[in-house]
């Protein structure tokens, strides 16, 4: 197992600045993770910086909320593709998903598979909000839409990834979709155990750490 392209050494604070972007490319690059996830505002610096490597440009769209409109979630991924982003990780209208206005969720997440083209979608259902059964209903809506993983958690809500979660997220989607555990990953056991429920993909800002065999403080 090739536990570094698991993981996407991720730096989402809005408090970000250039220098501390600058410094997990870096570490990206030394690592060869799976991508760097950044804000829109960091895609075309990262692309740039990791243009001679395989490492991708990961970025977040109507997030962390989801409370963005269809076509404002549409214009954001069309930008940062347009700016150099390889993945696209959208929040859902997690709202409409708890008020079981499904349509409107399903055609969230197909505006910004449409608009993404052939870079990959990733549908961030945010767990801690919802129920077992919203859970299911969110992963069948994000398969039903052609995305291609979905994923935990924002980091920026009550919690983040459970080893159950991503268990259960599997278990909905079945073998072929991805799925991302984000929040939660603080040492390779937790790595690990995420992966051994199914996770194909790890978001973290303790890649590094996870890499050294070290536990990291904080949550994401």
């Amino acid at each position: 197992m090739k536990l570094n392209k698991y993981i996407d050494h991720t730096l989402l604070k809005p408090n970000a600045t250039e220098e501390q972007i600058l410094a997990i490319i870096e570490e990206a690059k030394a690592y060869d993770f799976a991508s760097v996830c950044v804000n829109p505002t960091w895609v075309a610096l990262s692309a740039q910086e990791l243009k001679d490597t395989d490492v991708k440009v990961c970025t977040v769209i109507g997030f962390p909320l989801g409370a963005n409109t269809s076509a404002v979630k549409a214009f954001e991924t069309k930008d940062a593709i347009a700016n150099g982003a390889d993945e696209i990780d959208m929040v859902i209208n997690v709202g409409a998903l708890k008020a079981q206005d499904y349509d409107l969720v399903l055609k969230d997440i197909q505006a910004v598979v449409e608009a993404s083209g052939d870079k990959l979608v990733k549908v961030i259902i945010e767990t801690c909000l919802l129920t077992d059964d919203e859970k299911v209903k969110a992963c069948q809506l994000s398969q039903e839409a052609g995305a291609d993983f979905v994923k935990t958690s924002t980091g920026f809500s009550t919690g983040g990834a459970t080893v159950e979660d991503v268990a259960l997220m599997r278990k909905t989607v079945g073998p072929d979709m991805g799925v991302k555990a984000s929040g939660g990953a603080r040492s390779y056991d937790d790595a690990k155990a995420f992966i051994d429920a199914g996770a194909t993909r790890i978001g973290a800002s303790s890649g590094v750490a996870i890499m050294k065999g070290e536990k990291a403080d904080g949550d994401y």
